[in-house]
């Protein structure tokens, strides 16, 4: 499966927008998102703040062939995955991206990477994206993430349209990006380029209201203790991830 993850030029003056979300089955505190990012969690999966540590194990990850055959080949080096980190939490101040890393509830451990870009000056328009190592795909580790990278999106950032882009070839991408509600609206051709060739790629969008519609309504955000355990030292100096081809990173994640 894949969807595209991609990172624009840094530009200044986007103010902070507070909120404070919750379901019953997925717990989220947020305050200042583009100063620290919130930690998300479910039930087996912690989205939180990219650190410079995440860049071994994402190194390690996300450059293997199986991996990398859907994606933009990343960094080479653990040194490219942290100029990534120190490069994305740059945006994030921003307030024009925000990239989690992707957790197993009980470990700290980065095992992907979930983003959201901003398309416009508002956010009402963004493009979301997410890479997972392959000893974790079908597990169910997407279907959560992307449960908590959507909510996250529309309920904090205020995103209206949200989309993505997934290669027509790749059947499973494209499946679980309908399976998470999304609607394929046309092909981009000739879109993606990949070892010396150009591919077409599917566009997809999740709108706010038909999120809202299948996901009934939120109510409060209940007791913060949980995510302040699970964030830990979060407020302490981040830990972190990679930066991409000057910083236009298509990341095209493949879940099994």
């Amino acid at each position: 499966m894949a969807i595209r993850m991609h990172a624009t030029h840094p530009a200044n003056g986007c103010l902070p927008i507070p909120a404070t979300i919750s379901r019953p089955d997925v717990t989220a505190v947020v305050s200042d998102w583009q100063h620290q990012l919130p930690a998300l969690a479910s039930n087996g999966v912690v989205l939180r703040q990219l650190k410079q540590s995440d860049a071994t194990p994402l190194f390690m990850l996300l450059t293997t062939e199986e991996v990398a055959r859907f994606i933009t080949p990343p960094p080479t080096t653990v040194a490219g995955f942290q100029q990534f980190i120190a490069w994305a939490i740059d945006r994030q101040r921003q307030g024009k991206v925000a990239f989690f890393a992707v957790t197993l509830r009980g470990s700290d451990a980065p095992v992907g990477l979930f983003q959201v870009r901003a398309l416009d000056g508002g956010f009402t328009t963004a493009e979301w994206g997410f890479a997972l190592g392959s000893p974790y795909w079908g597990t169910g580790l997407f279907s959560q993430g992307a449960s908590l990278a959507l909510e996250f999106s529309f309920e904090t950032l205020g995103v209206e349209r949200l989309e993505a882009r997934s290669m027509v070839a790749n059947a499973r991408g494209n499946a679980a990006l309908r399976k998470v509600g999304a609607t394929t609206e046309g092909v981009l051709r000739k879109s993606f380029e990949k070892g010396g060739s150009r591919h077409d790629q599917y566009i997809w969008s999740i709108l706010a209201e038909n999120w809202r519609n299948s996901r009934g309504v939120l109510v409060p955000a209940r007791s913060t203790a949980l995510i302040t355990e699970l964030a830990g030292d979060a407020s302490a100096e981040a830990p972190g991830a990679a930066l991409w081809t000057e910083a236009k990173t298509p990341i095209l994640v493949r879940v099994h």
